[in-house]
């Protein structure tokens, strides 16, 4: 009988295995790492990439999502080997060491790797020249970049390089940015988003080819977690759901113009402060960025703008538009905000409802540009070519069609300059995610209520109204941006 309890008590004890213990506690624990692709808490609270598949993947589990930060790149698989969290999700490569002991889930990006260097410095031509220069080169500690130079180092024994443990890429580059670092090897999507808010970044060398990117879970005996990942990331491909959001937060990188950059950065210390209060306090249901990189995108800021068209202000309003949102003046530069807001309102509401929020915004903006009617009659050539008429990914590589006689002839509305409109809104795009990350590089800190130190971990647990809030609703108008995964990802190449 004895033996019967304690058996009994054995079986009682038995660890569960991680799905069991997911769906047990009722929530999924996710580590990442904090930058403006990942995982950050934005103007409407937390967003990312990797957050919103995260969040999408314990919506279907049915348990609570919770996002554990973790303070450097070496401190992410510990983590999951230790049982601290769950999944590591932080848009990391897949390299034979992270293999050991850990699957890697479906690849949902592939990219790879270069070395950057700083506008205007000694820019090395070839590996060998990397591997003989006396300047200096640091890398984060235990990255795949490590990784790769290790290997380079095999071909090229003079090649030498720091590695850091307490910092993350984001903070090389900006030393590289500023002078203090002559080169780190790095992700391109990564120099990408950076480049918005340190244009002196550029690219020497690319060391890898494309590499796939994946979300890691520990080797189990009992791989259920495992085989739920595989057939998430199958469905949310085959649905469209990951190419939406790839093109969300990667799709304004395609296009990079220095000169400009270094423009709107000086607008942004030397004229937002000026206006910043309008944009707020007519924004609304918008984030007021949104409103400011628009703002921008027509006048640069400037409350006398005035165009050969006719068209004027801050928002640079012709003068039947300023009538419809009740204008009178359009050179005045709080009604020109308000009424350029009002407008772009009405743009949104005009779009069809079959298109995601967060996308409506871009529809709407290309409508206010080029007119609602030949945004319809892209939506209907999309359609027409078997793309997807509901996504902007789609859609805006037809725009460009309308300026082609065989495919404006067949439309409703006409000719029509596709290509300003797309222009128009990938710039208003990168402007937008400028002006995020100029706010993260100066001001940039989480609500101390909800961040807590556990063992290494900065634990970030969501605040109930956001927890149960869908991503669309979170997340609507805040990440203009920050590709799809095999053509804008692939075009930026990018790998931890």
């Amino acid at each position: 009988m004895l033996a019967l309890l304690l058996s009994g008590c054995q079986w009682q004890e038995k660890p569960l295995d991680p799905l069991e213990r997911i769906r047990e506690s009722g929530v999924l624990r996710v580590g990442t790492l904090n930058n403006q692709l990942s995982y950050y808490i934005g103007a409407d609270g937390p967003t990312g990439l990797d957050y919103e598949l995260a969040q999408r993947f314990a919506k279907e589990l049915g348990v609570k999502l919770e996002m554990q930060t973790i303070f450097t790149l070496s401190g992410l698989f510990p983590a999951l080997k230790n049982g601290d969290v769950d999944i590591v999700a932080a848009g990391l490569t897949v390299t034979p060491q992270r293999l050991q002991g850990f699957h890697p889930a479906p690849a949902y990006y592939y990219a790879s790797q270069v070395v950057v260097y700083k506008k205007g410095k000694r820019r090395p031509r070839d590996l060998e020249e990397l591997a003989n220069t006396k300047r200096s080169l640091a890398v984060v500690a235990s990255s795949s970049h490590e990784r790769q130079l290790e290997e380079i180092k095999k071909k090229y024994p003079n090649l030498t390089w720091q590695s850091i443990k307490e910092t993350d890429i984001d903070d090389l580059l900006r030393k590289v940015a500023n002078g203090e670092l002559d080169y780190t090897v790095a992700d391109s999507v990564d120099v990408a988003l950076l480049q918005r808010t340190h244009p002196e970044l550029a690219i020497a060398l690319e060391l890898t080819e494309d590499q796939p990117i994946s979300w890691f879970v520990k080797d189990s005996n009992n791989d259920s977690l495992y085989a739920l990942l595989i057939e998430f990331f199958g469905h949310i491909k085959q649905s469209g759901e990951l190419a939406q959001l790839e093109e969300k937060y990667f799709g304004h990188v395609e296009q990079f113009d220095y000169v400009d950059t270094r423009a709107f950065l000086r607008a942004l210390d030397d004229k937002l402060p000026k206006w910043q209060g309008l944009f707020k306090k007519y924004a609304n249901e918008f984030d007021w960025r949104l409103i400011a990189a628009l703002s921008y995108q027509e006048s640069h800021w400037n409350p006398q703008a005035v165009s050969p068209t006719g068209v004027r202000g801050m928002m640079m309003l012709t003068n039947p538009t300023a009538k419809s949102v009740g204008v009178t003046d359009r050179l005045n530069p709080e009604q020109s905000i308000r009424g350029g807001t009002e407008y772009l309102r009405k743009m949104v509401a005009r779009v069809p409802d079959s298109i995601d929020e967060h996308e409506k915004v871009w529809f709407a903006l290309a409508s206010y540009n080029i007119g609602f009617g030949h945004m319809m009659d892209a939506r209907r050539l999309t359609k027409a070519q078997h793309g997807n008429p509901n996504t902007w990914a789609d859609v805006k590589q037809r725009l460009p069609l309308l300026q082609q006689r065989k495919y404006y002839t067949q439309t409703r509305y006409g000719y029509a300059r596709g290509t300003e409109a797309v222009n128009y809104v990938e710039g208003i795009r990168r402007y937008y995610q400028s002006i995020i990350g100029f706010e993260q590089t100066h001001s940039y800190n989480h609500d101390s209520d909800d961040v807590t130190i556990i063992d290494g971990l900065q634990t970030i647990t969501l605040p109930d109204e956001l927890r149960h809030a869908s991503s669309t609703a979170i997340n609507t108008l805040n990440s203009a941006s920050q590709a799809t995964a095999t053509s804008a990802a692939a075009s930026v190449s990018t790998s931890k």
